[in-house]
């Protein structure tokens, strides 16, 4: 068995506050499809959910069962605690075929089980679960009770103990070597593919001392026109002599995620840019200064938007969000959002991803710190100067 990243009585600790949950929705079977949270319950990893995938969680006090495909089950004894029998898989045969579905033999063995008339929580809003699979599903156990369960699993995530916060430490080192190489390769007439090629170098080898894994976000450079728009994706495009350049990296370790944006500069620094610049950095000042247990989450928007309102910027879209375990294509929680209207109230043990960014028409801006919520207030485990870096 591979070294699980966490022992045994961390994941009953999980599973007691999940069935706690279960219990006070009245939801005798959890069946859990998002990737991040079955990795979170069982400690399973493997590239193997482009086909179904479940996690069983029933009320009762005994250890949750995997079923995927039947290949991938020996990848479940290999990472996940659980006993062999609670790792199953279903038949090769029904990997993408017209006339049958792996929801049907699942819906199948959970009937078998006894548990096909429960009162059963899924999670629908979940990346690689579709709509053909819950149809299946449902119509397999007929007699069951169903409940939208969606976030059951990630509010308790949303807390992290100490031994996840060390993974996001080091997580945050694989970050800082990943910009710092960002500042090393990007120069003018260097190709946007050479420098994507070597950031992701430093982000599963940026540390001799731990692996770091593939992250649930690509690493993004914004320069030039492709500033004003967040989520483009690199090219050969060549980098210009007088572009500002907005890096939003991260660094994972054990699925664990750090994220950390910063900007560089290629020759002089346009003043619209510095004076950009110094708000969103006095922005996270203020962020930083807000952070703290009992704050609410809009509170913090609010520090930030008092700041870039006094230099006469707006931006719409949240500053941030909770992080922790991910899977492609996403690294965010889905729970805690720094933005108006979200009174979720801070407490330690929390981790949010706080993003400070201004996009203009040929220029962009982004800071970025991941932060854990302690007992007295926060520690930005992320730790890397941030002001724009020039190169000439």
């Amino acid at each position: 068995m591979i070294e699980l990243p966490f022992a045994r009585e961390e994941y009953q600790r999980r599973l007691g506050k999940i069935r706690a949950e279960m219990a006070k929705r009245g939801i005798e079977l959890l069946i859990v499809n998002d990737v991040a949270n079955q990795h979170y319950i069982t400690g399973y990893d493997g590239w193997s959910f482009y086909t179904p995938q479940v996690v069983l969680v029933p009320i009762e006090d005994i250890e949750p069962v995997w079923i995927g495909r039947a290949m991938d089950a020996a990848g479940g004894l290999l990472t996940a605690w659980m006993k062999a029998e609670n790792v199953v898989g279903f038949p090769e045969d029904h990997v993408q075929r017209a006339d049958r579905h792996p929801m049907d033999w699942i819906a199948a063995w959970i009937a078998a089980k006894g548990w096909g008339n429960r009162h059963i929580g899924i999670e629908l809003e979940a990346y690689y679960f579709s709509p053909k699979a819950h149809a299946r599903l449902v119509a397999g156990l007929p007699n069951a009770k169903w409940y939208d369960a969606d976030l059951v699993v990630n509010w308790i995530r949303a807390v992290k103990s100490a031994p996840e916060v060390a993974y996001l430490r080091k997580a945050s080192r694989l970050a800082e070597a990943a910009v710092a190489r960002a500042y090393e390769v990007i120069a003018p007439g260097v190709r946007e593919c050479d420098a994507i090629a070597a950031i992701q170098a430093a982000q599963i080898a940026g540390s001799p001392d731990f692996a770091g894994d593939i992250t649930a976000l690509p690493p993004t450079i914004l320069g030039g026109e492709n500033a004003s728009a967040p989520h483009i994706m690199w090219s050969d495009r060549r980098f210009g002599k007088d572009e500002t350049i907005a890096l939003e990296l991260a660094g994972v370790c054990r699925r664990y995620a750090a994220g950390l944006a910063r900007t560089m500069q290629l020759g002089k620094t346009p003043a619209v840019v510095a004076d950009t610049a110094k708000a969103v950095i006095e922005g996270m000042d203020a962020v930083l200064d807000t952070v703290r247990p009992g704050t609410t989450a809009e509170a913090v928007e609010a520090a930030w938007r008092k700041v870039i309102e006094r230099h006469g910027l707006k931006k719409e879209s949240r500053i941030g969000y909770s992080i922790g375990v991910a899977y492609p294509p996403d690294w965010g929680e889905h729970t805690i959002s720094l933005r108006p209207g979200d009174k979720t109230v801070l407490q330690p043990g929390n981790v949010v991803h706080s993003i400070l960014g201004m996009w203009m028409d040929s220029w962009g801006i982004e800071v970025s710190e991941t932060i854990l919520v302690t007992d007295t207030g926060n520690e930005t485990l992320t730790k890397f100067p941030r002001d724009i870096h020039v190169k000439a």
